[in-house]
């Protein structure tokens, strides 16, 4: 397992680093030249690699297949959003330095309570968990209280983000409406266009992915996580062995939330834009697909899913984008059946076959 984590991060921070280098210090016409347009993709990969890694920490090892985390990925991408929307000042285009540029098109006349402080970089961050944790921690004390499980809890967490997306497109909440946040400046003094300040991004969700995985495997290798695998297992005889299975199963939810928050977070500056259409249950449904592919309950497999199947769907969409989805659906079709522990699975399999002839040879 040390071995399984030593090779993850440093794959992780070895092909960062070199993206890094090659972008920063090698002229456009060099054969290692990589372009800011690939930097800048594989930190928007790295964000969805992070979001995975979340759903895998919460359905994979305690068996909670939540249909909703990309509400949380978009809360916390919103946070992010208000900031960098703060930071435009006067150089939108009506020229506000108080008021974003939908707002005074709307006739607002002053910046919502909700928005006041939000010129901060340290609200901001500490927000973009407060607010997602705080949704999770209510959300999951209520339905883990009262004991809902399997399909039904599925089916709270899909109508929780479809909820929040159909409150988000509504011009009266203040956060854009159907356009949602956009035309981002930049970000603690640094131009969000330039080279450095892309590197700088995908860097950080480069640290920020590592961070979660080091620390989830902590958390999964403690009692807490022994106790989460015997909830996932046998709920019935933890909880008749004395344990308070409600409460591991609410913790771990706003632990997976925060990730998924985190990952929006990063996500926004990146991309330059964050609309209602992240909360769109379908999204949250993708990601479900990207662990099952890579193989849930092992972590990196969830993060090796994640980016396979959005290398695929970038390279796809733009050869046949009336049919991705179709491939997409056929692809969890294809796992479910035959890799019913995904690549991860395939991989461990391969190797104790591999020991077997191994030993037999000796």
């Amino acid at each position: 397992m040390r071995a399984q984590t030593a090779l993850f991060v440093a794959v992780l921070f070895g092909v960062t680093l070199y993206a890094s280098v090659c972008n920063l210090l090698l002229p456009q016409d060099s054969v290692f030249y990589v372009s800011t347009y690939t930097v800048t993709l594989m930190g928007k990969y790295l964000c969805y690699a992070l979001l995975a890694l979340a759903v895998d920490v919460i359905w994979g090892y305690c068996g909670i297949l939540s249909l909703g985390h990309g509400a949380f990925f978009a809360l916390g991408g919103y946070v992010m959003g208000m900031y960098l929307m703060r930071q435009i000042g006067d150089r939108g285009v009506y020229g506000n330095s108080e008021l974003p540029d939908f707002m005074v098109f709307l006739n607002w006349q002053e910046l919502p309570w909700y928005w006041c402080g939000l010129d901060h970089f340290w609200l901001a961050a500490l927000l973009v968990l407060l607010v997602p944790g705080l949704l999770a921690f209510g959300f999951g004390w209520l339905a883990f209280r009262s004991r809902v499980a399997g399909v039904y809890l599925s089916i709270m967490t899909q109508a929780l983000t479809y909820a929040l997306m159909l409150a988000f497109f509504r011009n009266e909440m203040g956060f854009g409406g159907n356009n949602g946040l956009t035309d981002f400046k930049d970000i603690l003094g640094f131009d969000l266009q330039a080279d450095t300040t892309r590197v700088a991004l995908m860097l950080c969700s480069a640290l920020a992915l590592g961070t979660a995985y080091l620390a989830s495997r902590l958390i999964l290798a403690s009692k807490f996580g022994r106790v989460i695998l015997a909830i996932r297992d046998a709920e019935d005889r933890a909880r008749f062995l004395g344990f308070r299975t409600q409460d591991y199963k609410v913790w771990l939810f706003v632990y997976s939330a925060l990730l998924a928050a985190l990952a929006g977070a990063l996500y926004v500056p990146q991309v330059g834009i964050i609309n209602p259409g992240e909360f769109s249950p379908l999204n949250s449904i993708e990601v479900v697909v990207w662990v099952a592919v890579g193989g849930r309950g092992t972590l990196y497999g969830a993060v090796v899913g994640a980016l396979l199947v959005n290398y695929a769907k970038t390279r796809f969409t733009g050869v046949m984008p009336e049919a991705w989805l179709f491939a997409l659906g056929s692809l969890f079709v294809l796992v479910t059946v035959c890799l019913p522990k995904g690549l991860a699975g395939l991989l461990s399999r391969l190797g104790s076959r591999r020991r077997r002839l191994a030993a037999v040879d000796a």
